[in-house]
């Protein structure tokens, strides 16, 4: 699977499960890291670790595990990497906080309103 398929699969994951406040970056062409950034949101320290649980779970049944997850204990950030997408799920005053939107400005928006529901 190509990273933009995977970044797509990832937002319908996270959608399908009432995150919040989906966003995902193109981030390729201005670092090595990843190719896409996926961002959401969880209302409560028990969403984000369903959140999380629930991209990791399904992936895994197509064989995609991640690199790493960091992040887990603390249900405020939660990071899953899986090498060219990595996934950011925070509880909303984290979010916030933290501004990565802000930090990869520079980085392009990239339209998933066609994988959300409505």
């Amino acid at each position: 699977m190509d990273s933009k398929a995977l970044m797509e699969k990832i937002v319908s994951i996270l959608d399908s499960k009432k995150a919040e406040d989906i966003k995902a970056i193109k981030i390729g062409d201005l670092t090595i890291l990843a190719d896409y950034f996926v961002i959401a949101t969880g209302t409560s320290s028990t969403q984000v670790k369903m959140l999380t649980d629930e991209v990791d779970y399904q992936l895994g049944l197509m064989g995609i595990e991640p690199h790493k997850i960091e992040g887990y204990r603390s249900e405020n950030w939660i990071v899953l990497d899986y090498t060219d997408v990595i996934v950011h799920i925070f509880h909303t005053e984290t979010r916030d906080f933290y501004g990565l939107e802000r930090l990869w400005a520079d980085g392009e928006q990239v339209d998933i309103s066609h994988l959300l529901t409505k």
